[in-house]
């Protein structure tokens, strides 16, 4: 019996993870349970397809790239003097990605852009979406150095994804050409449903600066006007204001080290 199971289990390894990872303590469960052949071949569809499923989330999840975040109900929604609370909301519900639409979480530093952004992804991902988190300094650093053939190649990489969370654009000033990386990259999303997928490619992307400001960061671009023009034409571009909740956090804490000392 012993020999059988050593040889049974590199067998069922190539068809059937689960079961092969767990045999004994299966086969002592179904024998004492006395299932019916129909019964255990049950049994071990239900393990495969749970295992399966939490293998995809942990795969979809790791390419995400989102990284550490807060989570949502951590927000403190009543700190940003102006938000757009029901949009938001509805875009953790991933509406705009299902419609096919792009987001943009515009506002000053320290109001949540990047947090909101990584709740919609982190969300998307569990939802079973293709997601890639990146920023825009990233994105651009990643195209610059590439010949115009492995351009190609790496530009799929942008591409193939339902979600592309884009973050942190406006923070660093770029050159025009910096400009028409980026608008490649929206450009190979607009309208391009995937190959499963009727929708367009979505993109989430956060920005400090109005669009009307975008030339300060990439002056003499021109590309710019057309990259807001594609970015936007299916868009819901929601604003938000108030004090930088960073810094907010930070004059709580010194305030709360000082009365601490003075105890």
């Amino acid at each position: 019996m012993k020999t059988m199971m050593t040889e049974l289990k590199p067998r069922l390894a190539r068809f059937l993870i689960t079961t092969a990872e767990h045999l004994e303590d299966f086969l002592a469960r179904v024998t004492k349970a006395r299932l019916t052949p129909v019964q255990i071949l049950e049994e071990i569809v239900r393990m495969e397809e749970i295992d399966k499923a939490r293998r995809s989330v942990a795969s979809r999840l790791r390419r995400a790239r989102i990284g550490r975040f807060k989570i949502i109900t951590e927000f403190d929604w009543n700190w940003p003097k102006k938000i757009e609370r029901d949009l938001i909301e509805r875009a953790l519900e991933l509406d705009f990605v299902r419609e096919g639409r792009n987001l943009v979480l515009l506002g000053s530093n320290g109001l949540g852009k990047t947090m909101i952004a990584k709740n919609v992804a982190y969300q998307a991902a569990m939802n079973g979406l293709s997601v890639l988190f990146t920023t825009a300094a990233e994105i651009i650093e990643d195209l610059r150095s590439c010949s115009p053939e492995a351009l190609r190649r790496r530009l799929a990489r942008y591409t193939r994804p339902q979600l592309l969370c884009i973050d942190e654009v406006g923070y660093l000033s770029y050159d025009s050409y910096a400009a028409d990386l980026l608008y490649k990259v929206v450009d190979r999303r607009y309208e391009q449903p995937g190959k499963n997928d009727p929708s367009s490619r979505s993109i989430l992307l956060t920005t400090n600066l109005a669009f009307g400001d975008w030339n300060t960061v990439f002056p003499n671009a021109t590309s710019i006007a057309t990259l807001l023009d594609k970015l936007t034409h299916h868009a819901d571009v929601t604003v938000l204001e108030g004090d930088s909740y960073r810094v907010h956090e930070s004059k709580r804490d010194a305030a709360a080290r000082r009365k601490k000392t003075k105890k």
